[in-house]
């Protein structure tokens, strides 16, 4: 047992003693990299990093180490050729289907109506508007995508609302922070995690059922929606081998749409909702905009966000103060860079951490604050901001960008318009602190009240 115990600590020595050869070697070729925690063989730096506050954490290696810094994780990312291909005609398509017109301003209107029912129906009990903000939203993403909306009581549009919250809940719990870091060991061990990727699949196979039935009803002189038009690229490129236009390629990006079109407005619209109630001097102002320029006859419109600006301000400041997804989206060099002295080798993932310009005080004056006035001039007109980077910059920007301007505005307004928002009764304090800070912070639990105006 002896020697077995003095093998192993020579195996873990030699292990160690390798790790630290290939890394010393690697900084020599790449040059200075950027100061950082030192990494662990294999874990990286994920013993340096709480996970259960991971934005948190980083702007505390940026204190000790400066704004340019190293860690080591492992990530899952799509890049390269695929992802601009498909990025590319994903954003084309998506204008075709009504980012930005009309036909899709309509729908999102229609949806919102059909949310403010839902709403209605309540009659002042407290409710928990997670799931029909979800399904409102889930809507407006499907008639896109599928060009098909579902009725909140339809049992298999249930079933994947259920399976989008708790995926979204298990990917930024303990266990599905680790897994970002160190996919390569987390998929041989058991633990809620491996659920994500049961629901993923599920999710997937919803998609994949409307392909095979778009397939079936394809008519190539009437394009439906964006299955339909991805179906037709596949038809036109079918006689190059290297086209990225394939089935599997289609119930991809399907499913990463759905997920990407519904969350992240819905999150941001929980805690616009938390905001309202916490401040309904607030709300109280946005529906004297409402009143002035909208009045009670008709539905709020897109063109109605220009003569708003306190309403305008306040979406912006809500997106803002949420900071959503704290680490942006990661990017890849593609050549070696140097940047502030450092040098960052090719291949390198990067990290645009956006809460370090969501929440800088020279450009959001008391970050930490809750103030519409952020994107207010001295005589109250709405004042842009380069550092509004809530849907990132460059290249990986968010592609639904048009769409979620439009939900946010539409379905906010369309509630405020009609409905006076509360807190239930014993409730004394509204708490708008994530009630989650991993990857994304969510919003905690909560119920509301609404009533007539």
């Amino acid at each position: 047992m002896a020697a077995v115990g003095t093998a192993g600590l020579l195996l873990v020595a030699c292990v160690c003693i390798l790790f630290f050869l290939l890394t010393r070697g690697r900084r020599r070729r790449a040059g200075k990299l950027p100061p950082g925690p030192f990494p662990l063989p294999v874990l990286g730096n994920l013993l340096q990093m709480d996970t259960k506050d991971l934005a948190n954490s980083i702007q505390a290696l940026r204190a000790r180490y400066g704004p340019v810094f190293s860690v080591h994780f492992g990530i899952i990312m799509s890049k390269g050729e695929r992802w601009r291909d498909l990025r590319r005609f994903s954003l084309s398509a998506l204008r075709d289907w009504g980012m930005g017109k009309r036909g899709l301003e309509e729908r999102v209107q229609d949806e919102a109506q059909s949310l403010l029912e839902e709403f209605r129906k309540t009659q002042g009990q407290p409710f928990d508007p997670r799931f029909l903000l979800g399904s409102a939203t889930a809507n407006v993403i499907c008639q896109v995508v599928f060009g098909q909306r579902f009725s909140y009581t339809d049992d298999d549009f249930l079933t994947l609302m259920r399976l989008l919250n708790e995926s979204s809940q298990l990917q930024n719990s303990l266990s599905g922070q680790i897994y970002n870091m160190i996919p390569s060991i987390m998929d041989y061990l058991p633990g809620p995690h491996q659920r994500i990727f049961t629901n993923i699949r599920r999710i997937q196979d919803f998609g994949a059922s409307w392909v095979d039935k778009h397939r079936e009803t394809l008519e190539p002189s009437a394009p439906r929606d964006y299955i339909d038009s991805f179906l037709l690229k596949m038809q036109q490129e079918r006689q190059q081998p290297d086209s990225e236009f394939t089935l599997e390629n289609l119930k991809m990006c399907v499913h990463d749409l759905f997920i990407a079109g519904t969350e992240t407005v819905t999150i941001t619209l929980r805690y616009a909702l938390l905001i309202l109630l916490k401040y309904p001097a607030v709300a109280d102002k946005i529906y004297e905009e409402i009143h002035q320029v909208i009045g009670q006859e008709r539905a709020p419109a897109v063109k109605d966000r220009a003569l708003m600006p306190y309403t305008d301000a306040t979406i912006h400041e809500i997106q803002r103060h949420l900071n959503l997804l704290p680490l942006g989206f990661p990017r890849a060099t593609v050549r070696d860079i140097l940047f502030h002295g450092f040098v960052i080798p090719k291949g390198t993932t990067v990290y645009p951490v956006l809460g370090s310009v969501l929440n800088d005080p020279q450009q959001f004056p008391e970050p930490e604050s809750f103030a519409p006035e952020h994107f207010l001039d001295e005589k109250g007109a709405f004042k842009k901001s380069g550092a509004f980077v809530v849907f990132a910059a460059g290249k990986r920007n968010c592609v639904g960008e048009g769409i979620a301007r439009m939900e946010l505005f539409l379905f906010l307004t369309t509630l405020l318009q009609s409905l006076r928002f509360s807190q239930p009764s014993g409730v004394e304090a509204v708490d708008v602190q994530p009630g989650i800070r991993g990857v994304a912070n969510l919003p905690r639990p909560f119920q509301i009240c609404v009533t007539p105006r």
